[in-house]
């Protein structure tokens, strides 16, 4: 019998992707099914990002780049960094990822090992805990509560740091829950690790365009007292509906950036360079696209909002960003996963049950409002129907 190493009887996996697979298959046999599970954007590519990435090809750049990115590319998001929020980015600090979740793994690999503990949020995404699990270091899960708005309490998070924390992951604008963690707070919380500073930070900021409400994304880039500790995630799947192209972005302190180059060099070599082209295009072309695009989200999370609270058992606190709305169905009489199982079989409607986000995450669902505003009605018809019968 092969024997592979233990690390991979921990190892987790996205839940959403089970059920997409699933709501596929339903949606094959005949079945009308509404997909309210994935966090993908409905929308296409802008056209001009596609079509530098076709020029490129047929400029011919076919072959390997730097495994850290090509310069132009990080150069660009060094200059949007600085339009957006006023930061400083050393283009040598940027590195170019095949998606998000590259990042979360080689963070989470360089500070993971038995006998550490690395906190993240919980409900969170649950690539944080798989990982964590993987590495075999203790998740430590940062509550993400409903009554603090979804947003993370800085003294319940300094308080849970010990001389074995390594590595404190934090996620604003956050995935389930749609909450975007205000300035007060993330000041408090970078004042308090002063007194920590063998812990590094990784901030998760991958939905930061998309806030509502009128607020504003606070970036910990603007924090200068924890630059030499901080990793910034980031990329351009949410902002630009560039999923499937698999490119993100994240900014090193120097005394790791080296070390990450290593594990790419290993691992992935480089981001294929037609879509590194495509994403210069997309930072520095027009971004009405993206403006459209929050438009339409805000809309559909007003919508998403008023018909969930419309539910018998179910209520549903405003998301203030990323396209998720977190409902509380404890009121149902129904578990979570079972109420998302039954939602999707029986009624139609894929969404994912809150445990599939962390311990924590009994009494909820999620939805994805990345849906067009008539699929979201809908869904909340079949959704009400099922729980009235």
């Amino acid at each position: 019998m092969l024997k592979t190493v233990d690390a991979f009887g921990r190892i987790g996996e996205e839940n959403a992707f089970a059920v997409l697979a699933r709501a596929t298959k339903l949606a094959q046999s005949g079945r009308e099914i509404v997909n309210l599970g994935i966090g993908q954007p409905d929308f296409p590519t802008p056209e001009h990002i596609v079509e530098a990435a076709i020029k490129a090809l047929r400029d011919g750049h076919h072959g390997y780049t730097p495994a850290t990115g090509i310069l132009p590319l990080r150069e660009a998001v060094s200059k949007d960094l600085n339009r957006r929020f006023g930061v400083e980015v050393d283009p040598e600090l940027v590195m170019i990822m095949p998606g998000g979740k590259v990042t979360m793994y080689a963070a989470i690999l360089l500070f993971g090992e038995p006998g550490v503990d690395i906190l993240y949020p919980d409900p969170g995404f649950p690539i944080y805990r798989s990982m964590i699990e993987f590495t075999g270091a203790n998740p430590i899960p940062v509550p993400i509560r409903e009554e603090n708005g979804f947003a993370f309490s800085a003294e319940e998070t300094l308080a849970l740091i010990t001389p074995n924390t390594r590595l404190l992951i934090i996620n604003s604008p956050a995935n389930p829950t749609g909450g975007v963690t205000p300035k007060e707070e993330i000041d408090k919380l970078v004042k308090g690790l002063e007194a920590h500073p063998d812990v590094a930070i990784l901030s998760d900021e991958i939905y930061d365009q998309l806030v509502f409400d009128g607020l504003t994304h606070q970036t910990l880039l603007a924090y200068p007292e924890i630059r030499d500790r901080l990793i910034v995630l980031n990329g351009w799947s949410k902002t630009y509906a560039m999923t499937g192209w698999r490119l993100g972005w994240s900014v090193w302190p120097k005394a790791l950036y080296d070390n990450v180059r290593k594990i790419g060099v290993n691992a992935w070599s480089c981001v294929n360079a037609p879509t590194q082209w495509a994403g210069i295009a997309a930072l520095e072309g027009p971004q009405d696209a993206v403006e459209h695009m929050k438009r339409e989200f805000d809309k559909r999370r007003i919508l998403v909002t008023e018909g969930l609270n419309a539910l018998p058992g179910v209520s549903c606190a405003t998301p203030k960003g990323a396209f998720y709305a977190y409902p509380n169905v404890k009121e149902t009489g129904w578990k979570a996963k079972p109420l998302a199982s039954a939602l999707l079989e029986e009624a139609g409607v894929a969404v994912i049950g809150g445990p599939d986000f962390g311990v924590l995450g009994e009494g909820y669902i999620r939805l994805s409002y990345a849906n067009s505003a008539e699929n979201i009605a809908r869904a909340l018809e079949k959704m009400d129907a099922f729980l009235k019968a």
